[in-house]
């Protein structure tokens, strides 16, 4: 996560931005809980450290993080949920029953990129891919018993 935390600042360096104190603890507070954290989490970390910070700043601060491609967001049951990125292709299964989200590598979507551009002439943006469905663990608790 320090990885992620030190390219995403030499990144905002890079890009013109200047480092303030709110975009700072907001990716420390993302490195510090890593996973899909929504906007109340983080404002929550970040008001530990420093409380007068508003939600308003946090939200603005990952909406630039995310035009940046530093963060991605994905939507777990209706709710952003935000999480630091090191990599440029960041794709996740998210279940329909429990909210999870699962990261899965690019490569499954490799032979998906291929058939759209072969068949249709189009090339698809999979830079931030999420697919709903069920994980298995909800599908074995809705298996039930053999009948």
């Amino acid at each position: 996560m320090m990885n992620q935390y030190n390219n995403a600042l030499e990144t905002l360096r890079e890009k013109g931005y200047r480092l303030t104190p709110q975009r700072v603890m907001v990716l420390s507070a993302m490195t510090k809980r890593p996973g899909h954290l929504d906007v109340s989490e983080i404002s929550q970390a970040v008001y530990k450290q420093y409380p007068y910070i508003d939600v308003a700043t946090v939200y603005r601060t990952l909406q630039l993080l995310k035009r940046l491609h530093l963060v991605t967001e994905l939507d777990v049951g209706g709710a952003a949920r935000y999480e630091l990125i090191d990599v440029e292709h960041h794709h996740h299964m998210v279940c329909n029953e429990c909210d999870n989200a699962f990261d899965f590598s690019p490569s499954y979507l490799n032979e998906f990129r291929n058939t759209l551009m072969s068949e249709f002439g189009f090339e698809p943006d999979l830079e931030h891919f999420a697919i709903g469905g069920k994980c298995a663990g909800c599908a074995d608790k809705g298996a039930g018993p053999p009948g």
